[in-house]
């Protein structure tokens, strides 16, 4: 069965739902492993720089995974292929505290990420085939329950280890929670696939230039937000700001301003052209990340310029995806191609960080951050004599 692009499908609000509680699942994944990270550390002998080579390996099998799913969304049928990974995800989880050295958990992250990576190519396309027009708002709700999930996952590990519980028994529980994500999916028939993403390959050929500037962009919105969310924890650790309990409370404030920040999202997107948001939002994202830099010693300005980076940082990916609807077909291929850029981000940016977190001090990861924004307020620039005026502030 097919669906014309214009066509809503019948059934789209519980699948909706589906889909937000499977993002839930995939931001409970992908925010554990920050709190974690020093921990996993110990309990293999390695060193943070070493250990940095997970995000790497996380970041490559994110890549794979969404080159092959955006194709397999194009072609089969959507809800059991993310039940699937939703699954795998919970054994992968699983199994992280298991490994007794850093090659058998690069492996087992490398396969954590190429799950996830199918999993986020297929919320994001077919979402927008259920909403082929006002997509901006949906789309963003459906980041806002990824950024629920990541909120929630270093409030767990915090309270597992407050509690004297290990980090094997944090993620066991985190694994146990993408269950009803799956049940949520499963139960559920798959939507039609969209008529125009049969047309996949004609489509991103007509679309390259447009595909690589939204893939940079998603590029620094990616690496921002990965390289803040996984090396708070760390940072605030090393810089004596805080001990475990605080730092991961700290962690979940940039998590939670990320929350409240994709809600907060969800209306300005009713209202505003997406260029629009994504120039407030890498400008205000670079102030937050300057503040701690002002005052390295300072816990409050720690505080205020991770609650700013969260805010901020946090619409900027549906932002972007909306923006590449309004200029191109959303096709699972061409999604999978969009995410590539956020897969390098996300594996480069932290990566980055953790070459010179010990060699240059922890403060190197504001620099890298600011760097990053930098590289995507260009990318903007460019977007924008690409595509037109029309679709900046004030056209």
């Amino acid at each position: 069965m097919k669906l014309s692009p214009g066509t809503p499908d019948p059934g789209r609000l519980t699948k909706t739902l589906a889909y937000y509680g499977a993002f839930v699942g995939l931001g409970l994944a992908l925010a554990s492993l920050g709190p974690t990270l020093p921990g996993l550390a110990d309990a293999i002998g390695a060193s943070l720089s070493s250990l940095s080579t997970i995000f790497v390996a996380r970041s490559t099998g994110y890549l794979a995974g969404a080159l092959i799913g955006g194709r397999g969304f194009d072609r089969l049928p959507g809800h059991p292929l993310m039940a699937l990974m939703l699954t795998g995800m919970a054994v992968c989880m699983a199994l992280v505290p298991l490994c007794s050295s850093l090659i058998s958990l690069c492996l087992v992250f490398a396969v954590l990420g190429a799950l996830e990576g199918v999993l986020d190519v297929g919320g994001n396309a077919l979402l927008a085939w259920l909403f082929p027009t006002g997509l901006g708002p949906w789309m963003n709700g459906l980041h806002l329950f990824f950024g629920i999930g990541a909120l929630l996952a270093p409030l767990i590990v915090g309270a597992v280890l407050a509690e004297g519980g290990s980090i094997a028994y944090a993620y066991w529980i985190l694994s146990a929670l993408l269950i009803p994500a799956i049940l949520s999916i499963v139960v559920q028939p798959s939507p039609p696939i969209a008529t125009h993403a049969r047309q996949a390959g004609r489509n991103t050929g007509e679309h390259r230039v447009t595909i690589v500037l939204i893939a940079g962009l998603l590029f620094a919105a990616v690496g921002a937000e990965v390289g803040f969310g996984d090396w708070i924890f760390t940072y605030a650790l090393r810089q004596g700001l805080a001990d475990e309990a605080g730092a991961a409370v700290l962690t979940s404030a940039f998590w939670g301003a990320f929350t409240f920040g994709r809600l907060l999202g969800i209306p300005v997107a009713a209202r505003l052209r997406p260029a629009s948001i994504l120039l407030v939002c890498f400008v205000a994202c670079a102030c937050g990340s300057a503040i701690p830099l002002w005052s390295p010693d300072l816990s409050a300005a720690l505080w205020v310029g991770t609650i700013i980076a969260g805010l901020t940082v946090a619409p900027m990916f549906a932002t972007i995806l909306a923006l590449a609807g309004e200029h191109m077909p959303i096709t699972g291929k061409a999604t999978g191609w969009l995410f590539v850029g956020s897969s390098t981000g996300g594996m480069s940016i932290p990566w980055i960080v953790g070459q010179l977190f010990e060699s240059s001090g922890p403060t190197a990861a504001f620099h890298v951050i600011l760097a990053d924004l930098g590289v995507g307020l260009a990318i903007l620039a460019v977007f924008w004599f690409h595509r037109g005026r029309a679709s900046l502030p004030g056209a």
